[in-house]
């Protein structure tokens, strides 16, 4: 990934994560995604992210749209709700591939140590809504590249 300057693969698909179902929820629990995604990283990989259809959450919020590992090594993005046809609207792929190109791009700056950003426009902004994912931009602001910059030259 370019913004990462780092080798990227694509590994083979893996089964639902069953096991990380709340049922009186009716979501998923990322935090137990994340740990279990141990089984299934290859041992020459310096991050994973696990891309999900299914409705991510925390126990203090609603909902996520990823969760990661804070200068760890795995991170993990839920497209179910980036899709248009959540909210009811039209699908549109290519909004969907911004979207979730911003939040791979977020949940891996954590996994480098990047923090939330308070700039609106930053991608490690804090995203509670879809607007939010719309109105950051795919980028990192200047401070959150110079701490990418400290953190990945140690």
């Amino acid at each position: 990934m370019e913004k990462f300057q780092g080798e990227c693969k694509i590994l083979d698909a893996v089964p639902r994560p069953d096991y990380a179902f709340n049922s009186q929820r009716k979501q998923y629990f990322s935090t137990e995604i994340l740990r279990e995604m141990g089984r299934f990283t290859p041992d020459d990989a310096r991050k994973i992210v696990g891309v999900v259809d299914v409705d991510l959450y925390v126990p203090i919020l609603t909902f996520v749209f990823g969760e990661a590992q804070l200068n760890g090594q795995r991170a993990l993005v839920s497209l179910f709700r980036l899709h248009q046809e959540h909210y009811g609207m039209a699908p549109n792929s290519n909004l969907l591939k911004v979207r979730a190109s911003k939040e791979v791009v977020h949940e891996l700056g954590h996994t480098f140590g990047l923090t939330h950003c308070s700039h609106r426009k930053c991608v490690m902004h804090f995203s509670h809504s879809l607007r939010n994912v719309d109105i950051k931009s795919a980028d990192f602001c200047g401070g959150c590249s110079d701490l990418l910059s400290a953190f990945s030259s140690c």
